[in-house]
């Protein structure tokens, strides 16, 4: 089983989100961030003042799915984010090791 954590533009969520539903991933977390890579922020006038933003706002998704989605899942998602401009995201793979469903308490695969 593989964690897959993206960091993506917030108004590409629904893409990626109903990317990751046609491959048949059935479930996933969603998270408001704020983060900067190369970026490294920008400047806005607000009321004639100008401010520096450091931290820009991301939306972080993470799943967990078995081995055998995890290259079609991180091509639904390099597909539905892509922008081609600075700042499109980044996929994080990690492995995870086990995993228990609380209500039923199933684990592994049958969890996901």
């Amino acid at each position: 089983m593989k964690k897959i954590e993206a960091i993506i533009k917030p108004f590409k969520l629904d893409e990626v989100r109903e990317a990751l539903s046609e491959i048949g991933v059935n479930g996933l977390t969603v998270t408001e961030v704020k983060g900067f890579g190369r970026q490294k922020g920008h400047t806005e006038l607000y009321r004639g003042a100008e401010y520096v933003v450091d931290f820009l706002p991301k939306i972080k998704v993470e799943l967990v799915i078995g081995d055998n989605l995890v290259e079609s899942a991180i091509e639904a998602i390099i597909k539905a984010a892509h922008t081609g401009k600075i700042g499109d995201g980044k996929i994080f793979v990690s492995t995870v090791e086990q995993v228990i469903r609380i209500r039923t308490g199933e684990t592994d695969e049958a969890a996901i």
